[in-house]
């Protein structure tokens, strides 16, 4: 009824980066909030994806750098993994993060409702408790915020034991001996390094002609050279065709030089992800809907009133930022603030391997195909200063400029902690900087920042 449903209510199905975040922002602006959450708060970013696996990253990097001790000036022998401390370390940085947000709910009066949400028509939410009991929430807004969750390969459905997805390698139930990772997006990339770095013998195959597809061509090199040189075999232009299970899984792969098999012990299937859009009542209560998708304006207001999209469920990139950045702009919109759209051309993307990958904007083969004029300013770490100190001296900046105006049209790095750097170059993209004006700005000296204003002076000289 109307009395139950006051204009400032609303309801955010799913607590991830997307679904807290919009929670959180409503709260500020005034509304009264429910949260439906069936799991942790905090959605697969926060306990099955982002935040976990940079926790296993950081143990085995931290690890690695032990290993080189002696170039450092300082011995470290015999430095082993402690398995079991590795992967509990990165369930109690979850577990941490997971009670942060539950913090900050009850610090700004959201309400969490447990349970699996789904849409009844006439603003209603219907909620089914683990024990199976049934309530009905009522709001005048209701924000969609379900993620997805990994999707399965047809000839290779996940088992959790001879085939994984990524839950399994977070917490997997054996450390194999060997390794076939099918996919070389980041998700895919990280694993392989992590999987490695532990000394299990890692191959990474790839449909595409590069690992890291979604990646200008340069980094693509840079980082399938970086992980041959530890010990991964890479294979591109590769089509699994089958995997057969018994003691091994063997994998039949189609390749340029024709069909290939390749046994490991486990596969680990990192080929993408599916939106969770499916048993929510979309389809009850009218929600139009393409490929799984839900169908939003560029306020995510969906085709039914009152009801909004944000994150995986929707047709824009499935990264733990975008859904953030939606969710302040869709609360913005709801609360009748000024609406600032998110800028899907500038989105950073960043791969915590070591060294790392960040990157926004263009890449050079999308500036090709537009057909802009365009120049490429590089600059190698190894000509840095605090990278050659740290020892860190692989990687490069990659800088892509308009020819006619210097604006800036791409930003890709290679290198220790350029995701600390990308977040300063988006501003920069969003703002129409030209290379000249960054060449003119004082950057602190010793910093691996620095060589973005060498790459930049690079471009401006010519």
């Amino acid at each position: 009824m109307e009395e139950n449903r006051p204009q400032n209510s609303l309801i955010v199905i799913g607590s991830g980066p997307g679904g807290y975040v919009a929670a959180l922002e409503a709260a500020k602006a005034g509304f009264s909030v429910k949260v439906v959450e069936s799991a942790s708060l905090g959605g697969v970013c926060l306990n099955w994806g982002c935040i976990p696996t940079k926790a296993l990253l950081k143990s085995v990097q931290t690890m690695n750098h032990a290993r080189e001790g002696a170039a450092y000036g300082f011995s470290a022998d015999n430095v082993q993994p402690d398995i079991e401390r590795i992967f509990a370390r990165s369930r109690e940085v979850a577990a941490t993060m997971s009670k942060g947000i539950e913090f900050l709910f009850n610090k700004a009066g959201v309400q969490l409702i447990q349970g699996s949400g789904r849409i009844l028509p006439g603003k209603k939410v219907e909620v089914t408790a683990a024990d199976g009991s049934v309530s009905v929430l009522e709001a005048e807004h209701t924000i969609i915020a379900t993620g997805a969750r990994p999707t399965s390969l047809p000839f290779a459905p996940v088992d959790g034991e001879k085939i994984w997805c990524s839950r399994q390698a977070l917490m997997p139930p054996f450390i194999p001996a060997s390794m076939a990772v099918i996919g070389s997006g980041a998700v895919g990339t990280e694993f392989a390094y992590f999987y490695r770095s532990l000394g299990v013998e890692v191959t990474l195959i790839e449909f595409m002609d590069r690992v890291l597809p979604l990646e200008d061509d340069d980094i693509s090199g840079q980082v399938s050279r970086n992980l041959r040189k530890m010990g991964i075999k890479v294979m591109t232009s590769s089509a699994v065709q089958a995997v057969g299970k018994g003691e091994k899984c063997t994998l039949t792969i189609k390749t340029k030089k024709g069909e290939e098999t390749l046994e490991a012990d486990v596969v680990l299937s990192a080929v993408g992800v599916v939106p969770n859009t499916d048993y929510i009542g979309l389809e009850q209560a009218g929600v139009e809907m393409n490929r799984r998708k839900i169908v939003v304006d560029s306020s995510y207001r969906t085709n039914v009133e009152g009801i909004y999209a944000i994150g995986d469920v929707i047709s824009t990139p499935a990264l733990a930022h975008v859904a953030s950045a939606e969710a302040v702009s869709c609360v913005e919109g709801i609360a009748g603030h000024e609406h600032k759209p998110v800028n899907y051309e500038t989105i950073p993307a960043c791969t915590y391997i070591s060294p790392e990958v960040a990157s926004a904007g263009l890449r050079e083969r999308e500036v090709i195909a537009k057909g802009i004029e365009y120049r490429v300013g590089k600059c190698q770490f190894a000509a840095n200063g605090k990278a050659v100190a740290a020892g860190e001296k692989d990687g490069f900046v990659k800088l892509i400029c308009d020819a006619n105006d210097g604006r800036l049209l791409g930003v890709h790095l290679v290198g220790a902690n350029v995701s600390e750097m990308i977040g300063g170059m988006v501003l920069a993209l969003d703002n129409g900087v030209t290379a000249d004006q960054l060449s003119h700005t004082v950057f602190p000296h010793p910093t691996m920042s620095e060589a973005i204003c060498e790459a930049c002076r690079q471009l401006i000289a010519r």
